[in-house]
């Protein structure tokens, strides 16, 4: 459809209009010539650097002052009346709308939809930037019943009736198929779907819809990842592109799970050079920042494991004050084996006690250290946990190895033996089974 030709005389197609949230991504722009440049921003998914008088309620529902935002769109055209609708339903007879409207008055059975007002999604018209809206309204509704084949299907029959004049909802679109695959277990088309997402809202004013891609695509590459190095660094290099395209002020919790899962495949890298400890540094730094934001009341299984990945990361970064990073470790496994259910969850329990242990051993408070190992070992043992065990018992051989060196030292008659020496970094490694990640 050409870019200047109208509905009705209302509007300027393709309209610019689902990219943004709702209320003001579903606002229609009057066909003014004060409103061409703001529809040419929008429709490339960028807010103007200027909004007409002509546009003020416009203006105003994207600062969400939606009660002035209701004075502005004050007159009775049905552009107007269809403005006032999107922010309050109840304000404005719908019937007559849709009607006065013409073609677009699907445009108010699909916001009915979307707000929760009818379980019907409407017809798809054929104009196409129209039809691609009500197209991914019929996947949401197939997706909410567990039909995520026919809801990838619409979803694609969407993409490719995008107008080309507007990309970015393509881009949005891309961000829903990859939603509908992944449960299929169909990841590699997923990644492949965020991918063409990412490319076409890179650059837009679009942060949170691009940050929400880079996560899902870098959780992809995680899960897949194993040992692969390769997929891990592709996750990295996402999580990082979350960092740098989203601001904690604007999606808190999605930057803390970028945060923690950052974390998580640093600690899950093998740690071949030197310099590969800057990468606990880096973890370290994520998971506080993590923490900020996740919580023991709001997000008990997040914050847990970003506790106990930080415990890990402490116990094993290179520093000049690691006596205290490891009395922090061994107060933050604390935290987490107050908050978990040893019958419940015993593994998960009995990990937290090894490591614990480990760092105690670390501190050279063996007697502390000794009750925690043998109560892990034994929780190992009962479930047939045999590389935890043969870990557990390392430290606890060498345990035993320092009280046999310390306790000659002690002279005859003495009522007390001296301090003995921390057990050394090159006891057994116990972080692999327990690195954890937060929600992806």
């Amino acid at each position: 459809m050409a870019d200047q030709e109208v509905s009705q005389g209302l509007c300027a197609r393709p309209l610019p209009i689902g990219v943004f949230g709702l209320p003001f991504g579903y606002l229609l722009l009057p066909d003014l010539p004060a409103a061409a440049q703001v529809r040419a921003d929008l429709l490339t998914g960028r807010l103007p650097a200027a909004w007409p008088a002509e546009l003020r309620g416009h203006e105003l529902a994207l600062a969400e002052d939606f009660e002035a935002a209701l004075v502005a769109f004050d007159g009775d055209g049905p552009i107007e009346r269809f403005n006032r609708f999107v922010i309050d339903p109840g304000e404005v007879d719908a019937d007559r709308l849709r009607t006065d409207l013409g073609d677009l008055g699907v445009l108010v059975d699909l916001i009915r939809f979307t707000l929760g007002l009818t379980d019907q999604a409407p017809e798809p018209p054929q104009a196409p930037d129209l039809r691609a809206l009500v197209l991914a309204a019929h996947a949401a509704a197939a997706s909410g019943i567990g039909q995520n084949a026919a809801a990838a299907t619409l979803i694609q029959e969407a993409i490719d009736v995008v107008p080309a004049e507007h990309p970015v909802l393509a881009g949005v679109l891309y961000g829903a198929l990859s939603q509908m695959q992944q449960p299929d277990g169909l990841l590699e088309p997923a990644a492949q779907a965020l991918t063409q997402g990412i490319a076409l809202l890179t650059g837009t004013d679009l942060d949170l819809a691009c940050g929400e891609q880079h996560l899902a695509l870098a959780s992809i590459y995680h899960e897949q990842a194993g040992e692969r190095l390769d997929l891990l660094n592709r996750a990295v290099h996402h999580y990082h592109c979350v960092l740098q395209t989203v601001t904690p002020t604007v999606a808190p919790e999605l930057v803390a799970t970028a945060h923690a899962n950052l974390a998580s495949a640093y600690l899950t890298m093998p740690m071949v050079e030197a310099s590969d400890h800057l990468r606990l540094g880096v973890a370290i730094g994520s998971l506080r920042a993590a923490l900020d934001v996740f919580t023991r009341e709001r997000h008990p299984r997040q914050w847990a494991s970003a506790q106990l990945n930080l415990a890990n990361a402490l116990v094993y970064a290179p520093s000049t004050h690691q006596g205290d990073n490891l009395v922090e470790a061994v107060e933050l496994y604390e935290a987490v084996l107050q908050s978990r259910d040893r019958h419940s969850d015993p593994l998960g329990y009995a990990r937290v006690l090894a490591n614990q242990g480990n760092a105690l051993a670390h501190l050279g408070m063996f007697d502390h250290a000794w009750g925690k190992l043998a109560d892990a070992r034994f929780i190992f043992e009962e479930f047939h946990e045999y590389d935890a065990v043969t870990s557990v018992r390392g430290v606890l051989d060498e345990i035993v190895r320092q009280r046999n060196v310390a306790a000659p030292a002690a002279e005859p008659g003495s009522p007390t033996q001296p301090e003995p020496e921390p057990v050394p970094a090159g006891v057994p490694d116990l972080r692999a089974s327990t690195v954890e990640e937060a929600s992806r």
